[in-house]
């Protein structure tokens, strides 16, 4: 993979954020400790799971945790984005544990930075159903009662569009629905659930509200009538549809209408103004007219019936998932938000970067992250308002249907022994740190 690596990564604006990420049900294990998710459910059903596993240990950060903050505090980040696990937190005692390592963090000096869904929602609720952004509300303002003395920079919900995406229209992921187009209630529900939050937070005090949406380019396989509208139509799916609403208080064109209830009522409050705009970024999309390609998206297969398909995007190197590597897609998204968006456009935090690679000397993986910096501090000098960027992710996890296949951290997990060894990438982003400030 080319990069600059031989020349310095230029730096970044005084009080840029650096950090790292990772979720709860991902990484904390202790799953007699809580109630169950989803993805419990969905993973104790043969089948699910690629290589039949489940998170009932995972890292086991719940016990862990101490160590696990002291990994963060040698690798130097500013912040953590956790999640908090809405199944523990109705749990007894499940607050104790985000106190304590809310503290743990502070006492090291690492800003806590928490999103409040990342997809592990208790088993007995649906997105399907109204009443559960409502819920999330009320769960909101339990977390934000008990951790905001020390809280500053929250997350309400994470890539709500691959949760309706990947969870409830295809059916790869928890809780396993194959409603396509009739998901987009869980969509709806999610975006409300973010604007319920929202006020939720500030009921509370917060001051710094964000959520993180994750979003690609869309490129036409080519200039034909039907690739183009098919690529314009998975942009308005993927991007637009989640975008618009938190940012512009209004859906795209014809998508509103889709929405149960009376959404424009709704979009009074998913339009509550949102302090910064999270992006989580991987890779663009290829795509065209239906009936051809691979018929996957992120490597995992999309029903026929669609009216798009995902192609692939050739002459790349690709990661261990078999994703693309294309760090100038980053650029291309950040700058074409500030140019369709204009000062609409909040300032953006990068909530999540990063790939899968094994190996504990993790060349690509430095490569891979040194080019996406760069590729950031491009969109930095053409004028958009970048506040942080955070790596995904810490250490190895659960990598939902994948199981524990894909290794996306900069520490290494050995799952039978939960071991930690921080990978050459740890000490390479470590050093990009001590040279920005």
């Amino acid at each position: 993979m080319a990069t600059d690596a031989g020349t310095e990564i230029p730096r970044f604006p005084a009080g840029f954020l650096w950090g790292v990420s990772t979720s709860a049900h991902q990484i904390e294990g202790a799953a007699a400790q809580r109630e169950p998710s989803v993805w419990d459910v969905f993973t104790a059903e043969p089948g699910r799971v690629k290589d039949g596993s489940t998170a009932a240990v995972a890292c086991d950060h719940y016990h862990r945790y101490p160590e696990d903050v002291a990994l963060l505090a040698g690798l130097g980040v500013d912040a953590y984005r956790f999640s908090v696990s809405w199944p523990r937190v109705n749990s007894p005692g499940g607050l104790d544990f985000y106190d304590r390592l809310v503290d743990e963090l502070c006492a090291a000096g690492v800003r806590p930075v928490p999103t409040l869904f990342h997809w592990d929602l208790p088993a007995s609720l649906d997105w399907l159903e109204r009443d559960t952004a409502a819920r999330f509300a009320d769960y909101v303002t339990v977390v934000a009662e008990r951790l905001g003395d020390r809280v500053g920079k929250w997350i309400t919900l994470n890539e709500p569009a691959e949760h309706t995406l990947l969870g409830h229209a295809i059916g790869a992921h928890a809780p396993g629905g194959r409603l396509l187009f009739d998901a987009l209630p869980v969509a709806h529900h999610q975006l409300l659930a973010h604007g319920l939050a929202v006020r939720a937070l500030r009921a509370a005090g917060a001051t710094d509200v964000g959520i993180a949406n994750s979003h690609g380019p869309t490129w036409p396989v080519s200039g034909e009538p039907a690739d183009v509208e098919a690529a314009g139509f998975y942009d308005v799916l993927l991007n637009r549809l989640f975008a618009e609403p938190v940012i512009l208080g209004a859906y795209p064109d014809g998508m509103g209408e889709l929405m149960p209830g009376d959404a424009q009522e709704d979009l009074k409050i998913i339009a509550e103004p949102v302090d910064w705009y999270g992006v989580n970024y991987y890779a663009p999309s290829l795509v065209g007219a239906p009936g051809g390609g691979d018929g996957e998206y992120g490597g995992l297969a999309l029903p026929a019936e669609l009216p798009f398909s995902v192609r692939e995007i050739e002459g790349r190197p690709v990661t261990d998932f078999g994703w693309p590597v294309v760090p100038e897609g980053l650029t291309e998204l950040l700058t074409g938000f500030r140019d369709r968006y204009g000062d609409r456009l909040p300032p953006v935090v990068i909530t999540e970067n990063g790939c899968s690679y094994d190996g504990v000397d993790d060349q690509d993986r430095i490569a891979y992250l040194d080019a996406h910096v760069r590729a950031l501090h491009r969109a930095v000098e053409a004028g958009v308002d970048v506040r942080g960027y955070f790596v995904w992710s810490l250490m190895d996890n659960f990598e939902w249907a994948e199981g524990y296949a894909r290794r996306f951290g900069l520490v290494h997990v050995d799952y039978a022994t939960l071991e930690r060894t921080p990978k050459s990438s740890y000490h390479w982003f470590r050093e990009l740190l001590r040279a920005q400030r």
